[in-house]
């Protein structure tokens, strides 16, 4: 059965996190690229496990995206246009609890993030909508 109310729940968590990252973008000086990596591992995180809420299965409590998306392939999802989204779970541990920079090859592209970001949770919503209409017919 799925699990409406938990991937709203998430949804919106998401977008909490989504709404820092916008916040966030053009002040690269007080907001390190590890914070503001670390918001958008979340809002992808919490993305994730709502559309798997979405199709009835518990998510793990893990932080690793690649692991939430291929349980999406396996649910049938096509997760070709978001595996790009992985390269921020080294940001879920690594940037909270090690000392220090985070070695990262080049500065984050904030503007590009945000795009990334958005473009996985309108489908979050669009799936959404999608099992909201059937749940009402």
């Amino acid at each position: 059965m799925r699990d409406i109310k938990q991937a709203r729940a998430m949804l919106s968590m998401a977008h909490k996190d989504f709404a820092a990252l916008t916040g966030m973008a053009r002040d690269t000086v007080a907001f390190a690229d590890e914070i503001f990596g670390f918001h958008a591992q979340q809002a992808v995180e919490k993305g994730l496990k709502s559309w798997i809420c979405l199709h009835g299965i518990e998510y793990p409590f893990t932080h690793q995206l690649a692991r939430l998306m291929q349980i999406l392939v396996n649910s049938g999802e096509d997760m070709e246009a978001f595996w790009m989204l992985d390269q921020y779970s080294v940001f879920s541990v690594q940037a909270r609890y090690e000392e220090g920079d985070l070695a990262l090859d080049a500065p984050l592209d904030r503007g590009a993030v945000i795009v990334e970001i958005q473009t996985l949770l309108d489908r979050v919503a669009q799936a959404m909508l999608s099992v909201n209409a059937r749940t009402d017919a």
